[in-house]
């Protein structure tokens, strides 16, 4: 039995404290405020491994400026953009209550803020509480581009015991390539060369790096005995997900994406892409220094391979007598981590995740099932010569890599927003468009043949492989429309083709409950017996697991067009999303509002970087 599922007396004191918790909160207009910001976005030179990088950043730091609020308030961000690059601002986790205008998915729901321009950001943060995060939802500029959203409860108290301290910790990447070329080398195939420097906690690399002798700064967190910290843990980076510990402490999971979970104690936290967890670390160890660190994980050959990324901090007790200090050692004491090509401890971990028991939403959930979607994701390609239809592939250079969903790599569109032709009655289906339409087709169900999709032997891409008939893919702008209030499944399979990496699948505007997870090929006869319509976490980035798949179901019930897609910006860039249209229901307040006056208009062509 992995450690990690092993719950301590802590957890279960925890859980009992969970259970009479309620998720409705009634808030009264008078209770509202008004959070106000300002993010001014610039290029500054930033030195790390003894190189001066250029990097695009809001208000001159790396993470971001943290935006805090509290349960009901509304928020405004004005974006004034001085980079030279059209930029949108995504608040990844907000719902977005009939605010899809700003919900900041370039060329989904807005224009680019192009360069010398500025751009308002309104909308309320609801009733969600817990640890997002906001990032820039251009090309890869999203990883110099983020930071933490926190929002605290405001007539209740956490479901747990209050920590005496929260602490962001964001990992992330640095990069020392130019990042629009990146995009622009992963729109056409990527390359095995296109990879960070470094991993980073909270903007600092780390004593694991150094350059001429010269060590990386720590990220340090100062502790007292005794007290109870809450880690705010965001995972920001653009190709990894991250195995975390701390030495000689237990964490206790309490929240992920701004929502409460059962708590459980566990030695080791896995974050996807994407995705926020919230745990509570007591400093219960004996009083030295001890590192925390953060380890990518990834599949194991013949999958391609990068270079192994880590980062750690330092947590410091504080007034060490010199007895102790002696006992310490002179260096902190470092965790043991899993191994890099460890992929199993994240599906115990995330295994583990379950809800508060009573949301609202639970009895809809169980019952009638409107729309129901299989959703395989992998990777094909595409002749490079549009005009053919076949070409050699097998890695021939006559085709090039693209992601899939379906068999159907996204293509953004480029001359107006989606939600904007929408609303204006511009969408046309098929591949021709009249009157200045933007073409789009439905998303479909299943894909369009069936196979072992799950099979290692399809990984390698070499002439005459196993893979090359199963690869050839299309580029649409694929979108799938549902009904007001409808009930939606949808089930994501993760496949060998050409790698066997995991997904963080991520939905824009609403959250989902996620029923079940399992290795191998879904199969509805025996695996929808496995479903948690009990107590299913909440939540808007699912890890569907490498060689398996993940069954989640939501309510849409936010009009507007959201964006699907998987949080690896490689995927994003080559085509891994879609476009869940939601329908205006029978009333006013269910029905999405005009879009602002303000909203940037697109310029005559099309920038120099994909707004995904």
């Amino acid at each position: 039995m992995p450690e990690q599922m092993v719950a301590s007396s802590m957890s279960k004191m925890l859980q009992t404290a969970a259970g009479v918790f309620f998720f409705a909160v009634v808030l009264s207009a008078g209770d509202a405020a008004v959070v106000e910001q300002t993010f001014v976005v610039t290029q500054v030179r930033m030195r790390h491994l003894c190189n001066d990088t250029l990097a695009t950043v809001v208000n001159g730091q790396f993470p971001g400026p943290a935006l805090e609020a509290t349960q009901g308030d509304t928020v405004v961000v004005h974006v004034v953009n001085k980079s030279p690059h059209g930029i949108t601002i995504h608040w990844h986790g907000v719902k977005q209550r009939l605010t899809c205008w700003a919900d900041g998915a370039g060329m989904v729901t807005q224009c680019p803020i192009q360069p010398n321009t500025s751009f308002t950001y309104r909308f309320d943060v609801g009733d969600q509480v817990g640890t997002l995060w906001w990032h820039a939802h251009v090309s890869f500029l999203r990883a110099t581009l983020h930071g933490i959203i926190v929002i605290r409860p405001k007539s209740v108290a956490y479901p747990f015991l209050k920590p005496d301290m929260d602490v962001p910790v964001i990992i992330s990447e640095w990069w020392q390539k130019d990042l629009i070329k990146v995009d622009k080398n992963f729109s056409v195939g990527g390359s095995f060369d296109d990879n960070p420097a470094a991993a980073a906690i909270n903007g600092k690399l780390g004593d694991l790096y150094n350059c001429s002798g010269i060590t990386e700064d720590n990220f340090a967190l100062d502790v007292e005995p005794g007290k109870t910290y809450l880690l705010r843990l965001v995972n920001a980076a653009l190709f990894s997900e991250y195995y975390f510990k701390v030495a000689r402490h237990k964490l206790t999971v309490v929240g992920s994406d701004a929502n409460y979970v059962t708590p459980y104690t566990t030695d080791v936290v896995a974050v996807a892409a994407g995705e926020t967890i919230d745990v509570l670390m007591v400093a219960d160890a004996p009083p030295c220094q001890y590192y925390m660190a953060a380890l990518a994980n990834q599949p194991p050959p013949p999958d391609p391979q990068i270079p192994v990324f880590a980062a750690r901090a330092v947590v410091r007790y504080t007034s060490i007598s010199s007895r102790a200090q002696h006992m310490c050692g002179k260096e902190p004491l470092m965790p043991k981590m899993p191994d890099q090509h460890d992929t199993i401890t994240t599906v115990y971990f995330h295994g583990n995740l379950t809800g508060l028991p009573g949301h609202p939403l639970l009895p809809q959930i169980r019952g009638h099932v409107h729309e129901r979607l299989y959703l395989t994701l992998g990777k094909g390609s595409i002749c490079r010569d549009r005009n053919k239809t076949f070409c050699k592939r097998g890695g021939n250079p006559e085709s090039f890599e693209v992601a899939y969903i379906n068999n159907v790599s996204f293509h953004l569109p480029e001359k107006i927003a989606l939600l904007e032709a929408r609303y204006h009655g511009k969408i046309t289906n098929g591949n021709s468009s009249w009157n200045g339409g933007m073409p789009v087709e439905d998303l479909p169900s299943k894909p369009p043949r069936a196979f072992d999709f799950t099979d290692k032997a399809l990984i390698p891409s070499v002439p005459g492989g196993k893979l090359e008939e199963l690869e050839p893919t299309r580029k649409a702008t694929m979108t799938r429309r549902f009904g007001y209030n409808t009930t939606v499944e949808v089930v994501f399979q993760s496949t060998a083709t050409m790698q066997s990496d995991s997904n963080p699948m991520h939905l824009h505007g609403h959250d989902f409950f996620v029923l079940a997870h399992g290795l191998g090929n879904y199969d509805a006869k025996r695996d929808v017996k496995s479903y948690n319509l009990v107590d299913p976490p909440k939540k808007n980035t699912v890890q569907v697991p490498r060689l398996g798949w993940a069954a989640i179901r939501f309510v849409a019930d936010n009009p507007g067009a959201w964006f699907m897609h998987c949080h690896f910006e490689f995927h994003i860039a080559m085509g891994m999303a879609a476009v869940f249209e939601v329908e205006n229901g029978p009333m006013p307040e269910t029905s999405l509002p005009p879009p602002p006056l303000d909203l940037p208009k697109c310029t005559k062509q099309r920038a120099d970087v994909s707004f995904i």
